[in-house]
């Protein structure tokens, strides 16, 4: 039986929103379509999502907001959608718990394959957790379990999105050793990676915050300039 997965899609310019709804619609996913936050809250209330697609630069309600919004009570994948080629505009977005990114303008068809690739990602994972029925990792005051997609820190619960989750799971499963940005870009983003892209220092960034941790004296990721990351035995 087929799985509908259902995605929404927010942006003011309705020329953009309505080719991105037949570009996915074409693929056979099932589209929420707004050109306003407010209405487009409402369907995230409402309905089950399993995907969001949230332009910035929006008239009422920004696109940061609603990615704020979301990961206060979802984990399903968030790609953001903004004009300006600006780093600050993509490190907001990821530091709020988005994804991936995507400048404006952009080919329907890359947009569609990143959509893919997150949907790739985030099944792969699900159907992990069902086949794996005692992965768990405890130490130091960490727990994080594979099957609930779960992470405590000292009896207190992290909201993770599913790819920092994703990044703290493959770097505790790989305890004592050095991983490359190359290598846990590859593992968790399933993507060719380009010594340019700061995405992974950015969500290591972000879940050193979460965990109350720093870069400068860290409990747990520490950093090895030139090299990667890593979580001592």
């Amino acid at each position: 039986m087929k799985i509908t997965i259902n995605i929404l899609v927010i942006d003011d310019e309705k020329e953009i929103a309505d080719l991105i709804e037949l570009y996915l619609k074409n693929e056979g996913f099932n589209v929420f379509t707004f050109y306003d936050a407010k209405e487009a809250l409402t369907c995230i209330q409402t309905k089950k999502l399993d995907f969001a697609i949230l332009d910035v630069m929006m008239p009422d309600i920004d696109g940061f907001e609603i990615c704020r919004r979301i990961r206060e009570y979802y984990h399903f994948p968030v790609i953001m959608l903004t004009a300006k080629d600006e780093e600050i505009d993509k490190i907001t977005g990821l530091t709020l718990g988005a994804d991936d990114y995507i400048t404006k303008p952009f080919r329907p068809l890359e947009l569609i394959a990143r959509v893919k690739a997150q949907i790739r990602r985030f099944t792969r994972y699900n159907q992990q957790e069902a086949l794996q029925n005692d992965m768990i990792i405890d130490f130091s005051g960490l727990i994080l379990d594979q099957n609930t997609r779960k992470c405590m820190l000292h009896e207190k619960q992290l909201s993770l999105t599913p790819t920092e989750f994703s990044i703290l799971w493959f770097l505790c499963i790989n305890r004592g050793r050095v991983v490359s940005s190359e290598e846990l870009f590859q593992k968790v983003w399933g993507e060719k990676y380009f010594s340019s892209n700061n995405t992974v220092m950015v969500h290591i960034r972000h879940l050193r915050e979460k965990m109350n941790d720093s870069a400068e004296n860290p409990k747990f990721i520490k950093t090895v300039w030139g090299v990667g990351y890593t979580i001592e035995k």
